[in-house]
């Protein structure tokens, strides 16, 4: 799993959406069931949400060039915010048709085989869920996470699926829309979840939990007086950390640089941070120099 990359967990996505996507519409129009074709609908469009986040990926892996130094790591996150997008659209939409069913109730009651469809499509899609969370957390990659997340809002949906058809086979026929708005909101949740999340990110939001730990961790280092500044950001999967610390004012240039070095090494091998940029200033007493 160590030597997976996160665009695996992307084409598995597409591969999945595809299959499922054909045979809930094909069985949804045969069996009438209005609440396995619009849960087909929704997995043809996590089709378009999964490219978009292979496409991120892709344009991650890109190496630095003239006009972007940090490289191109955040179209990771942009990619999140593109999935973000089409997933609340799909749950708004499954909001207005489940608000519409109900006021016009237009009740429908489909054949038994929409059950064992989106039966078999909720068990399906939870271990693509499985693997992607796991592959995620693995490639620290926060486009993936937010695939899986909409990954479990798929599972969900044919979940709810299942019992608005069982429900309708038992004369509850109400129980479809009112199950379809449950699922709506819950879809909408998971996409403010991920735009939250992705904006954050992108907005150059940090953990504040994290830069105390960091704080902490640094100015137990031998030959660290103070840390006077610590500031955080996150570039895809790479976190960035732009520290300032004091030193003795006698301690000669290489020394202060060793020190640094030092500061690097704690942040890389204990927390994974590979990008720290260290600046050092004199301590005194009373006072700390900020040079020019």
């Amino acid at each position: 799993m160590t030597q997976m990359k996160p665009e695996l967990g992307a084409w598995v996505s597409i591969g999945a959406y595809i299959v499922l996507s054909l045979a809930k519409l094909y069985v949804g129009y045969v069996s009438n069931s209005e609440a396995l074709k619009a849960d087909g609908w929704n997995n043809f469009t996590d089709i378009l949400g999964s490219i978009a986040i292979l496409i991120g990926l892709l344009i991650a892996k890109k190496p630095r060039d003239d006009n972007h130094p940090y490289g191109h790591s955040r179209a990771e996150h942009i990619s999140s915010l593109i999935a973000a997008f089409i997933m609340m659209s799909i749950g708004v939409d499954v909001l207005i048709n489940a608000l519409q069913t109900l006021k016009n109730k237009e009740y429908v009651q489909p054949d038994w085989i929409a059950v064992w469809t989106a039966g078999a499509s909720a068990i399906f899609m939870f271990f693509v869920y499985m693997f992607n969370k796991r592959l995620a957390l693995v490639t620290n990659s926060q486009a993936l996470a937010a695939a899986a997340k909409d990954h479990l809002s798929d599972v969900l949906v044919s979940v709810g699926t299942v019992v608005g058809v069982v429900g309708a086979q038992l004369h509850m026929r109400w129980l479809d829309p009112v199950t379809a708005f449950v699922i709506g909101f819950m879809i909408c949740k998971t996409a403010w979840d991920i735009f939250r999340e992705a904006s954050h990110t992108l907005t150059d939001g940090f953990d504040d939990e994290m830069l105390r730990r960091y704080k902490q961790e640094i100015e137990r280092i031998d030959g660290v007086k103070q840390v006077v500044d610590i500031k955080g950001r996150m570039y895809g999967n790479e976190v960035v950390i732009d520290v300032t610390i004091c030193v003795a004012p006698y301690l000669s240039v290489v020394t202060s640089h060793d020190i640094a070095d030092q500061v690097e090494r704690l942040l890389e091998q204990k927390y994974g941070v590979v990008y720290a940029h260290v600046h050092i200033e004199p301590y005194a007493q009373d006072h700390v120099f900020h040079g020019e």
